[in-house]
């Protein structure tokens, strides 16, 4: 009695299952609902005329001519309508006969109970049943039905029995029959009209109106309301059972504000405010300014769901994912654990809509179990695909590639005022790791085809993954330092250095660093060519160099002496030569 409040049913016995009559067609057609036999259209015709979900039986099925409303043990096997066998749980309520189940109360109809061509009797159901029971069953099963929307959200408890009426004389005119029972109702502890009291300054102050008294009373008995209790500042009124969902003073100003209309609420001639400053803290004030850097840059940001699809992760991934009870939809059941997914996912969307040159930033947080309870780490992530660089008569198309983003992060980091901004490789080639003054804070990564082929992905995709937290404490150590503009000049000189091509950039960066010359204030990698002519297995890789002195302009000899010093240390320590 505590799930299934009133219960009421009728049996129709010489019906001829058949197409419904053209104007019950028409009716369904126009609402969208698709016409199925004479019976079922009229459960769905009076859904849709009254909220009252209806379910008519197989007469047959009914055994012992018993309907027994109750709860089954847990993992209980029934199949549904759609011929699915599905394991129950023990807070299930169950529509029985004397031998088995035939109905997931409120939800879904069984496979054997189900009315069909051969039917010539039904049994005809109209209840009410929990609205917290029926959604989760609904949602346990992943089944989200007509019934199960309605009997989740309230229906009228009080028109039961007058929607089964309406239904039986409705199905006797499309099918023929004649009821063969008296109309059976079982409603042990008769709900009593829920009341509400609501205060004329609480009305006045929620809706910005003041309300004559006479008329919220013409308004409020007009919908069905009752005055049980009036005085000189409130008013108690019950509500009729068919708006279970009105319980609280705020619902009452509702329906008072949806029939006086919002337009007769009067738009005050002056308002009063009091200005106030919000300074934006640490965390803010970083978020704008990556944020203006990245569009400045041709980005755009994005905010995508961080509830995803669990199909997208492995087994060791999902062991420590965060689950949904109630989750929406079979695609919709965990806390995304991972950034990558959710943003492959928009990526999909336009590239299958031809938008396939993407760059695009988020700010967002993924999550995870940990210990009894969850971890939360907000991100900060770039997405880049297609060309940055669109074909033009002055250019050819340029692609994004593994060094574009590697160049963006540097300069990104470095706008954000980091220094020693360094890559080492992980154990996956496709994988780098970004570090800034010893500190990990990130990775950038080729996402793999595997990952690829999940989204349906034919181009390649760049992903970097900066936890937020990890760079705004990395940016919180920065000491910033005012300089003085150097007043004297800078001085640049090249190098060509042929090497083995297995040689890297970062070699030659780390060579310089270990010569420790101060006043080389800049180095830049600016060609790299590679022909028969320097030899077998050898490349050459032209850098520039920038020196400065503080306190005076340099002397050529002072120039010189530091080149020298850079190509000896190149020759000791990458075997290079300088190419004249």
């Amino acid at each position: 009695t505590a799930d299934c409040l009133r219960y009421a049913g009728i049996t129709i016995t010489g019906v001829t299952v058949a197409l419904s009559p053209e104007w019950l067609v028409n009716k369904l057609t126009a609402i969208g609902v698709r016409s199925i036999k004479n019976i079922v259209d009229v459960t769905n015709y009076i859904l849709h005329e009254t909220g009252q979900t209806l379910h008519a039986f197989e007469l047959k099925a009914v055994t012992g001519n018993e309907i027994i409303v109750k709860n089954q043990p847990t993992g209980t096997k029934f199949i549904t309508l759609d011929d699915k066998e599905r394991s129950l749980h023990a807070e299930d309520l169950m529509i029985c006969s004397a031998s088995e189940s035939m109905c997931i109360a409120g939800v879904f109809g069984g496979s054997k109970s189900g009315v069909t061509n051969e039917t010539t009797a039904i049994f005809l159901e109209s209840a009410c049943f929990h609205a917290t029971s029926i959604r989760k069953t609904s949602m346990r099963h992943g089944l989200r039905t007509d019934a199960a929307t309605r009997f989740e959200k309230g229906i009228d408890i009080s028109n039961t029995v007058n929607v089964l009426k309406r239904a039986a004389l409705l199905i006797k005119e499309v099918a023929g029959g004649s009821i063969s029972c008296d109309l059976i109702d079982i409603y042990p502890d008769p709900k009593p009209r829920t009341t509400v009291t609501i205060k004329n300054h609480y009305l006045k102050k929620l809706s910005g109106k003041n309300y004559h008294a006479d008329k919220v009373k013409r308004i409020l008995t007009a919908l069905g309301f009752e005055i049980a209790k009036e005085s000189l500042d409130e008013l108690m009124v019950e509500v009729p059972y068919s708006k279970p969902d009105i319980s609280i003073p705020a619902d009452i100003v509702e329906e008072i504000l949806r029939i006086d209309g919002l337009d007769n609420v009067e738009i005050p001639t002056m308002i009063s405010i009091s200005p106030s400053v919000e300074k934006l803290g640490i965390k803010e004030n970083v978020k704008e300014k990556i944020s203006g850097f990245l569009v400045g840059k041709g980005f755009t940001e994005i905010l995508t769901n961080s509830i995803t699809n669990s199909k997208y992760f492995d087994e060791t991934v999902t062991a420590h994912t965060v689950r949904m009870m109630n989750n929406l939809s079979a695609e919709l059941d965990v806390l995304r654990p991972s950034m990558l997914e959710s943003g492959l996912e928009t990526i999909a969307y336009n590239v299958n809509r031809k938008n396939s040159n993407l760059q695009m930033f988020e700010f967002g947080k993924t999550y995870a179990v940990d210990g009894e309870g969850f971890k939360e780490t907000e991100h900060f992530c770039l997405f880049a695909t297609g060309n940055h660089i669109d074909q033009g008569w002055r250019n050819q198309a340029a692609p994004v590639d593994f060094y574009r983003m590697k160049g963006l992060v540097t300069a990104l980091l470095y706008w954000c005022g980091l220094s020693n901004i360094y890559f080492e490789e992980a154990t996956d080639a496709s994988l780098v790791s970004i570090f800034a003054n010893q500190q990990k804070l990130g990775t950038l990564q080729s996402v793999s085809p595997a990952k690829l082929n999940q989204f349906d992905l034919k181009q390649p995709v760049y992903f970097i993954d900066l936890p937020f937290d990890t760079l705004l404490s990395a940016i919180q150590k920065i000491k910033v330092v005012y300089k003085e503009v150097n007043k004297f000049p800078l001085v640049q000189r090249d190098l060509a250095l042929v090497v083995n091509k297995q040689i890297r950039y970062e070699q030659i960066e780390k060579t310089v660093k270990d010569l420790k010359i101060s006043k080389l204030k800049q180095m830049n990698l600016f060609d790299v060519f590679e022909s028969e002519k320097l030899g077998a297995d050898k490349k050459s890789m032209a850098v520039n160099f920038v020196f400065s002195d503080d306190s005076k302009t340099l002397t050529d000899a002072e120039i010189d002496s530091m080149m020298n010093k850079l190509i000896k240390g190149f020759e000791k320590e990458i075997n290079a030569e300088i190419r004249k």
